[in-house]
């Protein structure tokens, strides 16, 4: 229940929005046919857009707590403010196919000119990897990627990053976050795209940047397969972003032998085929199964619409296909990397991945005699700590970086997830399996057989309240103030608690929950999406065991938050 006092807020918000002239009629006729409805009004104005760890994300419509042009464009003012004392500041935009995404480009653009700062932009929809390489080719101050990752149809977003390609800092953001908020809907000014390319602030990226990408991605192959070893091979880009550069990486690739699914090739905001655009999704998956199993593929390779996601599907000995998890996969390239990485100056190989990735990492890492470093959960914090290796001069000792939520990084010309070139690395990697007469499915099976099976799930609660940000805390808070005693049926003999920054780790909401026969449970609210999200793993030497314990695990987790909520 909201207090009058709220509602009165987000009354008076709505009001700005219908009358005043910076607003466009739509704009404002929406705005009044909002007003009538306290449950709309709060959802649409009772707060705003919060800019979280990389920017903003939401459900497109009118008001404050909304993605529209409006919200885009005072984010972006806070861009320019944040950057316009810089020395020949300048910004990357790229964009994917959803909704309002090349118009969100657009305005960003728009408001930059306004400001004296000059924009480069893709003149067609792009990748998220490509986003972060072009703030280093080009030299930018910044740059900006309009995308919803893999949420549904009705959002978008709008992601900032650093001049290091890495996606905006903490202090960055904190920074942003407090010049948006003084920032007034009603004094945004912008440009249109025409204004800005004829008084010289827009520029398009040019092709020589596309291709750099690709060759740069080719350069970093671990082995030269040679047309002898076909691999038949099915993509689909999930109606965004991937097609172009995917295809070009793969099509160079002696022995691969790619079908696409017609069906989800296409753009379309409205992902009509997987409503639900996310990779690791098996609805999002069947159409290409589908494709898989009357083309015979050794395996299917999906992204998601900013193509900085790959979820893979590999063929079964008995012709079936299973879809292996972001954690498969990145163990997987992890071993398959490690196998065929130099020493550099006899300094060991590094990979990087979040604290809430599989610690089957540790036991791989152990075997090829490399290091394993943890970061927070976040993909920018891998790309800052690469950042800090180069400076440190250790640049090339990182050889990997990768998170469970389908996310993987190889090479050092860019610094977020890069499904580009994961597609190669995992095609790569089926490749020399299939030479040997096996599948990933036998790759994966072998690798448990020799560090022992460690089983994971990702459960995700929707908070469901008009202000997610503050619900999610008060449920963090009543989880520390009561926290569980029991885990699987066996004591909680660890509890880790990292919002005051611990095993050198800045400070996040995060809370773990260890046992003493290998079962863990992490759990921090999401800082893009309404949810809070439970990472459980639990270690044993049967998958089925394991599995047993898991939905056990899984079962007290949904109680703790049920109870709390």
């Amino acid at each position: 229940m909201m207090s009058n006092e709220e509602v009165n807020r987000a009354r008076a918000r709505c009001e700005v929005w219908q009358v005043s002239a910076r607003f466009d009629e739509n704009t404002r006729r929406e705005a009044a046919g909002i007003a009538g409805s306290e449950e709309e009004l709060l959802s649409c104005f009772g707060s705003e857009l919060s800019f979280g760890t990389g920017g903003i994300r939401g459900i497109l419509g009118v008001g404050t707590n909304r993605m529209n042009l409006y919200t885009v464009a005072r984010a972006a003012w806070g861009l320019a403010e944040y950057i316009k004392k810089t020395d020949g500041a300048s910004v990357a935009i790229a964009y994917d196919s959803r909704h309002g995404s090349r118009s969100f480009a657009e305005v960003t653009a728009g408001v930059l000119a306004f400001h004296g700062i000059h924009a480069w932009m893709y003149d067609r929809l792009m990748p998220t990897p490509m986003l972060s390489f072009a703030v280093r080719e080009i030299k930018c101050t910044a740059g900006v990627m309009v995308t919803a990752s893999h949420n549904p149809a009705q959002y978008n977003g709008y992601k900032v990053y650093g001049s290091d390609g890495c996606q905006i800092t903490e202090q960055g953001a904190a920074v942003m976050t407090a010049l948006i908020e003084r920032t007034e809907y009603t004094a945004l000014k912008w440009l249109s795209a025409e204004e800005a390319a004829a008084q010289g602030f827009l520029h398009i990226i040019p092709q020589a940047v596309y291709d750099a990408f690709i060759s740069r991605t080719l350069a970093r192959r671990m082995v030269m397969p040679s047309a002898a070893n076909p691999l038949r091979l099915v993509y689909t880009p999930l109606h965004g972003a991937g097609l172009e550069p995917v295809r070009d990486v793969l099509a160079r690739m002696p022995g691969i032998h790619m079908k696409t699914v017609n069906e989800q090739c296409a753009p379309d905001g409205d992902f009509p085929t997987c409503p639900y655009p996310n990779p690791e999704m098996k609805e999002a998956l069947e159409p290409g199964i589908a494709v898989a199993a009357e083309y015979g593929a050794d395996i299917l390779i999906a992204t998601d619409p900013d193509c900085d996601r790959v979820g893979v599907v590999t063929r079964q000995k008995d012709g079936g296909y299973r879809i292996l998890t972001g954690n498969e996969v990145g163990l997987l390239l992890m071993d398959f990397i490690l196998d065929h990485s130099a020493r550099q100056d006899g300094k060991k190989n590094i990979v990087i991945k979040s604290i809430v990735t599989s610690d089957l990492a540790f036991a791989i890492a152990k075997v090829h005699d490399s290091v394993v470093a943890e970061v927070l959960t976040g993909f920018k914090y891998i790309g800052e700590m690469i950042g800090r290796m180069e400076s440190a001069g250790e640049a090339e000792t990182f050889v990997f970086g990768f998170e469970e939520s389908c996310g993987y990084l190889a090479g050092t010309h860019v610094r977020d997830k890069d499904a580009v070139m994961a597609c190669m690395l995992i095609a790569e990697m089926a490749q020399a399996c299939a030479a040997d007469g096996q599948t990933l499915d036998d790759a994966i099976n072998a690798l448990y057989d020799t560090y022992g099976y460690i089983g994971t799930r990702l459960l995700n609660f929707t908070i469901d309240d008009a202000f997610p940000m503050e619900a999610m805390g008060i449920l963090m808070e009543k989880l520390r103030a009561s926290p569980p005693e029991q885990l699987d049926n066996t004591p909680v003999t660890v509890i880790k608690d990292y919002l005051g920054g611990i095993d050198g780790l800045p400070a996040s909401d995060i809370l773990s929950y260890e046992n003493g026969t290998g079962g863990k449970v992490m759990i921090r609210p999401s800082g893009t999406e309404p949810k809070v999200k439970v990472y459980i793993s639990a270690k044993g030497k049967q998958e089925h065991g394991v599995q047993l314990n898991l939905e056990r695990m899984a079962a007290q987790a949904e109680e703790w938050l049920g109870i709390i909520q």
